[in-house]
């Protein structure tokens, strides 16, 4: 069995063990450097990567294949790259990039099965007489339309 698929393997019993925790990305460098990179539908902590790191790290043997291993949550700027990410993201403020090359900005209100529900405020002229109103806008956006979706950082 060649080495990646090892290490998939043992990735793979690692998420069947910790259900909540899912994978975003896993590579090996030609220099036998494992990066692994998951998140949690509750977030990902210290310890859920010990647990990960150690699953990998005892079940292979270094005398056989010598290795480097990186076990990762993704950063706070990166992109949403898993559906399974945006549950944990309700009510924060996402940007999203569709297809049709139209941009969102809104807070995440639902996700579904087949995609998500944005929210935002904009102001607009009142129907009748001078002077603008603000009014609460939404759009449905299906998994399949979304080209990429980043958590919006406010400080």
């Amino acid at each position: 069995m060649a080495f990646k698929d090892k290490v998939q393997t043992l990735l793979d019993e690692a998420f069947d063990e910790y259900k909540s925790l899912f994978l975003i990305d896993f590579t090996i460098s030609s220099d036998n450097k494992i990066r692994v990179i998951m998140d949690g539908d509750n977030g990902v902590t210290l310890d859920d990567c010990i647990k990960v790191s150690r699953h990998i790290e005892h079940n292979l043997d270094r005398e056989e294949e010598d290795f480097s291993l990186e076990v990762m949550s993704p950063g706070a700027t990166e992109p949403i790259k898993h559906n399974r990410q945006y549950a944990k993201n309700v009510g924060r403020k996402l940007e999203v990039k569709t297809l049709e090359n139209e941009k969102f900005e809104g807070t995440l209100v639902n996700v579904a099965e087949e995609g998500v529900k944005l929210e935002w405020k904009a102001r607009e002229p009142k129907p009748v007489g001078k002077g603008k109103i603000t009014v609460v806008k939404e759009k449905e956006i299906p998994f399949s339309d979304i080209v990429e979706a980043r958590v919006k950082v406010i400080f």
